[in-house]
């Protein structure tokens, strides 16, 4: 509670009972002031009361029929059927021209054929389990709004099941399933998955943007052509968005690369854009800092950030679980890890 009255400044500290003629409890929206010589008292908000902030839906709905998807469907599949025809007239020439030659096209067509279809068997699997990893970062923030116990069990089960194969959280998984049985509300059984079994995946997400950030900076700094720059800042968020997904149970292959590429472009976009924004630049790179670095530097200080931005949409994207107990990584931490990497190189 918060007392407060005309000369509060001039008092010394004391005690009060609620029920004094002098203590008056006023409502937090009342601007009225209080006459001289009593108390104001002015409950403050209980928090379990307090509104809980929930992520939007990161992607969002497809609507209407999407023809472009047909269009390039029926692409493939002329393709598909023109390259099958043109081997199927390959072997047949090879057969007219020798026995021992039309066998070894065929095994060769036979060896591509299932080599083919494991790859996109692997493809629809890599979609399947990143689908499967939006639907459960839906479903948990729904849950934290309705508070709903069976579907939050449901939804641990499910969690407990991705991350499984990762050895790394077998405490967190065990220490999970001890409260399986627990009668725990939905809400709080979500913020208890996240605390067991994000915690040491956060951790680990945050060095990998911190070091594929830094070797960025360093590259950038160094190099002297801007193609390589660009190439190289692409090769490496690439690489780190592979990399987190696959820390948080995504197995993404080239069309699982291709759309998460897509969704964390479109999440960059929506909150806030490559771009660091004008407090970040003047909380980075001002106060003299800037005077210190060279232009050189001060470039691949920048390149380093942006790589770090696109590290955080791509752990909004990829991460199975919304941030409500942990904290959210910040773009301002990681960017005071990367200059006093920098200063340290110095």
């Amino acid at each position: 509670q918060t007392a407060m009255s005309e000369r509060s400044h001039h008092r010394r500290p004391a005690t009060f009972k609620l029920g004094d003629p002098g203590v008056i409890v006023m409502d937090p929206d009342d601007s009225s002031r209080p006459s001289r010589g009593t108390v104001h008292v002015t409950p403050e908000a209980d928090p379990v009361l307090l509104p809980v902030p929930v992520e939007a839906p990161i992607v969002p709905a497809q609507r209407g029929f999407r023809w472009g998807a047909v269009f390039w469907s029926a692409i493939g599949g002329l393709v598909v059927l023109g390259l099958g025809l043109g081997v199927t007239r390959l072997i047949e020439d090879l057969f007219a021209r020798s026995e021992g030659l039309g066998f070894l096209g065929l095994a060769f067509a036979f060896a591509a054929t299932l080599a083919f279809a494991v790859v996109i068997a692997r493809e629809a699997f890599g979609l399947a389990r990143l689908a499967t990893i939006e639907k459960l970062h839906l479903r948990a923030a729904a849950v934290l709004l309705s508070d709903d116990h069976a579907e939050s069990r449901t939804i641990v089960h499910d969690l407990l099941k991705l991350a499984h194969q990762n050895p790394h959280l077998a405490r967190a998984r065990a220490t999970l399933q001890g409260h399986a049985d627990d009668i725990i509300d939905g809400a709080d059984l979500i913020r208890l998955a996240e605390r067991e079994l994000m915690t040491p995946l956060d951790q680990e997400a945050r060095h990998l943007i911190s070091s594929a950030a830094q070797r960025v900076s360093i590259v950038t700094a160094v190099s002297s052509r801007a193609l390589v720059d660009v190439l190289f800042v692409f090769a490496a968020s690439l690489r780190l968005i592979r990399q987190l997904a696959r820390l948080y149970g995504g197995r993404p292959g080239a069309l699982g690369m291709i759309r998460l590429m897509r969704h964390v472009i479109a999440h960059v976009a929506i909150t806030g854009g490559m771009a660091a924004s004008d407090s970040l630049v003047q909380q980075v790179l001002g106060h003299g800092i800037a005077a210190k670095l060279s232009q050189r530097l001060g470039e691949g200080v920048l390149n380093g950030l942006l790589t770090a931005r696109l590290g955080l949409a791509a752990i909004d994207v990829t991460r199975p679980l919304p941030f409500t107990a942990l904290p959210r990584p910040a773009l301002g931490d990681l960017a005071r890890d990367l200059l006093r990497k920098r200063e340290g190189e110095e």
